[in-house]
C-alpha cells in the first residue's frame, strides 16, 4: 500500500501594508468637532495618508481631498493614491489645528480626525483614541486633547514640531519642512 501526499503549491502573495490605526465615533453619535483619531506609524505622510484614505474611502464614499497642517510633517505630498484614484492633498499652517487632519468626501462631507504622533506610546495613544472617538463627552479640539494628555501624563518628544532645532542634510540648520514651506509660500503668494 502506498500513500500519496499532495502538497498545495506555494503561491506568491504581494506584500500588504498594515492597515491604519484608526478609532471613529459610532454612527449614532453626534459628530462634534472630531470624528475620531488616527495614529500613523511614521512621518511618511504619503504612505500614511494612502493607508488611512484606503480605509475611509469605502466607508464614506470617495475621498476627494485631504487637508493637513504641515507643522509636524517633514514633507507634504501634492496627492496620494487611494483605491485606484488620486486624491489632492492641501496643507495649512494657521487655518487647521496642527493635531488634526481633514478628509473630504462626496457622501459624508468630511472626517475631522485627531492625529496622534507616531512616536506616541501605546497607552497614551489608546487614551487619545478613546477620548477622540467618545461621543458622550463635551466637544473638544484636537489640540485641547493633546494638551490634556500632556498635562495629565507629561511631555513626549512627539509634542515638538518636526523641525524644532534639528539639523538636516547639508548641516545648514534648515529642515526640509522649513525649506519646503518657504518654497510653497512663495508659490502661493506668486499666484
Amino acid at each position: 500500500m502506498s500513500a500519496t501526499i499532495s502538497h498545495t503549491p506555494l503561491r506568491i502573495v504581494p506584500f500588504r501594508a498594515p492597515t491604519a490605526r484608526l478609532a471613529l465615533k459610532t454612527v449614532s453619535t453626534s459628530r462634534g468637532l472630531l470624528d475620531g483619531a488616527w495614529w500613523p506609524r511614521s512621518r511618511d505622510l504619503a504612505d500614511e495618508l494612502s493607508a488611512l484614505a484606503d480605509v475611509l474611502d469605502p466607508l464614506s464614499g470617495r475621498i476627494t481631498r485631504i487637508a493637513v497642517n504641515a507643522t509636524y510633517w517633514p514633507t507634504v505630498p501634492d496627492s496620494v493614491p487611494v483605491n485606484g484614484h488620486l486624491v489632492k492633498v492641501g496643507w495649512f499652517t494657521t487655518e487647521l489645528d496642527p493635531h488634526k487632519i481633514l478628509l473630504l468626501s462626496h457622501t459624508t462631507g468630511s472626517w475631522n480626525l485627531l492625529v496622534i504622533p507616531p512616536e506616541t506610546g501605546t497607552s497614551a495613544a489608546g487614551r487619545l483614541m478613546a477620548a477622540a472617538s467618545d461621543g458622550s463627552g463635551p466637544p473638544t479640539t484636537a489640540s485641547a486633547l493633546m494638551a490634556a494628555e500632556h498635562t495629565l501624563h507629561g511631555d513626549s518628544p512627539a509634542d515638538r514640531p518636526q523641525d524644532s532645532g534639528e539639523t538636516w542634510g547639508a548641516g545648514d540648520g534648515a529642515s526640509p519642512h522649513r525649506a519646503a514651506t518657504a518654497r510653497r509660500s512663495r508659490l502661493i503668494t506668486a499666484r
